[in-house]
């Protein structure tokens, strides 16, 4: 008796919609995209050091950039991921520039476990743990947000743009 094992599946780009037949080719590696995430990469990065700059922290003291950056970041990639996914039909450069560029290297969830281990280590584990799901739990709060705030926006620029267009 014989084992017949199945074909080995191939991997699939999330982006493409193998329902649509124009996206069914995927394309082969275009160096544009991740020549958009490092220069988004850099804006991101440059944008998030100038924060901590401004908002230094001490060991053991809560780190407020960090927090903010990341919140913040997480509420433009809500923005953002509702505009380019239901709102518009952006270049395709535009979500990694922007999401995985600018937003990825603005985000630094990295040092915000540093920042859990620094706490911890002088003697704060309580805040450490504070710390840790503040983050989580407010990150996935503003992307939510981010996305919520930005539907509703369109469904009110809709109506009014529709009641401009009866007045006329």
């Amino acid at each position: 008796m014989t084992t017949q094992h199945p074909a080995p599946v191939e991997p699939v780009d999330p982006d493409v919609d193998l329902h649509v037949p124009a996206q069914r080719p995927q394309r082969s590696w275009d160096p544009a995209v991740p020549a958009a995430i490092a220069a988004g990469g850099v804006l991101g990065a440059e944008a998030r050091y100038g924060l901590s700059v401004l908002m230094p922290h001490e060991p053991g003291q809560w780190p407020w950039a960090t927090w903010l950056i990341n919140i913040s970041g997480c509420f433009l990639i809500g923005i953002l991921m509702v505009m380019i996914t239901e709102q518009t039909s952006p270049h395709r450069l535009v979500r990694p520039f922007l999401g995985v560029g600018i937003l990825g290297g603005f985000t630094t969830f990295s040092t915000a476990m540093v920042d859990v281990q620094q706490l911890a280590l002088t003697g704060h584990g309580g805040a450490a743990l504070g710390y840790m799901l503040a983050t989580v739990t407010a990150a996935v709060a503003a992307s939510f947000a981010g996305a919520t705030l930005t539907r509703a926006s369109a469904v009110l620029w809709l109506r009014r743009r529709a009641r401009r267009g009866e007045r006329t």
